[in-house]
Parts: structure tokens; sequence; C-alpha cells
């Protein structure tokens, strides 16, 4: 009685190991399971966001929506992008850096936003975002008509009261161009004796000499 109830005990046990043996293969060969055994963990599109998009609101080569008044952070690649974001600081256009020379225009971003936020808590701190057509026209261009900076090339026209506003050079727009700027200087004496208008413009070179057409 021994011997048998011995012998029987090792058949059973061969029997648990077979078992085991051949799940651990189908396991391993990438067998589908019931149960979290084997499962592969997977990450839903959704749950990730482009690289660049969201990170800062409006960063630097991250794009807007059209509109001015009303905007909102879009990804490049929307149909509904309009512009991308060349430049980007905290505060007023007034206090803080001037946008590049060929910026098309500046979009000026409440202290409190309810289009986006950094964080998740809803408050944006107040900046300027200086932003670039993805698509021409660029009134920001010399020449162009437009942008928050009087450049190298661009024309103006006499406003009133010793003032002077911008206009497309090439006469398409509301004013008819009365001086092209031709070099931008230091300072008034440096401008070429062909200057009739000086035209502030900021900046390390400051006096704008313009001529006229």
């Amino acid at each position: 009685m021994r011997d048998r109830f011995s012998t029987g005990v090792v058949y059973v046990l061969a029997a648990l190991l077979a078992a085991l043996l051949t799940g651990c293969t189908q396991s391993a060969a990438g067998g589908e399971s019931d149960g979290p055994t084997g499962a592969t963990a997977s990450v839903s599109p959704s749950a990730t966001r482009a690289s660049g998009f969201g990170a800062v609101f409006l960063a630097v080569d991250e794009c807007s929506s059209f509109g001015k008044a009303s905007f909102s952070e879009v990804p490049c690649t929307s149909e509904r992008a309009a512009a991308r974001v060349v430049a980007r600081h905290d505060g007023t256009p007034s206090g803080g850096p001037p946008c590049p020379a060929t910026t098309d225009f500046v979009l000026h971003i409440s202290e409190q936003s309810q289009i986006s936020d950094e964080d998740g808590d809803g408050a944006v701190p107040q900046g300027y975002a200086c932003m670039r057509n993805l698509q021409p026209p660029h009134p920001g261009d010399p020449g162009g008509g437009g942008g928050p900076r009087t450049i190298v090339g661009d024309c103006v026209y006499g406003s009133g009261s010793g003032q002077v506003r911008e206009t497309a050079c090439d006469g398409k727009g509301a004013k008819t161009p009365q001086y092209k700027v031709v070099k931008a200087v230091a300072e008034r004496s440096l401008c070429p004796l062909s200057t009739a208008l000086y035209v502030q413009l900021g900046g390390a070179q400051p006096v704008g000499c313009a001529r006229p057409l």
C-alpha cells in the first residue's frame, strides 16, 4: 500500500509540472490570456499631447487661430491655425523687448485668460506674443504697409501734427505712400543728404532716414 501511494503522488506532481510548463510556454509565445498575466499596456492617443502644444500658452513656435481680439492656441497643423509665435514676452509691449522686425501683428495676452492656461488654474501671466502669418500677406515685411514696427524699406504718409503712419509701398493701401525709409542710423547726422524726413524706429538704430517718393 505504501509503495502504490508514493507512486500516485509522483504521477500527480509530474502532471502539475507539465501543466505549469505548458502555460508558461503559451504566455511567452504571445498567446492570449483571459487574466492580467501577459497583458500589454496601451496608451490612448487622446491621452498624449503633441510636443510643443499646450505646455505654455502661445509659446515660441506655437500657433494661434484667426482673430486678434478673440483667439485660441491651436496645433500648427490645424486648419484653424493662422499665425505662428516668433517671440513671446511677459508684461506689456511698451515696457518689454520689441518684437522682431518682420512681425505681422501682436497678440496681447491678459493676466486672467478664460481661453487657456499653463497649469490648469485658469491663470495666464500678462504678456504679448509677436505673430507671423502662416500664409501671405505679410504686412510686417519691408513695404508691406503694416506690422507693429517701422523698418527700413517701409513707406509712410503724413497723418497730421508731425506724425506719420505706415502704408503699403505698392500704393494698394488705403493711403498713398509719400516717403520711404531707406536707412536706419544711430543719430540724424548720419542720414544721407537726400533725407527729407526722420522717422522714429526704436532699437539700436532708432532714426529712420526717409526720402520722398
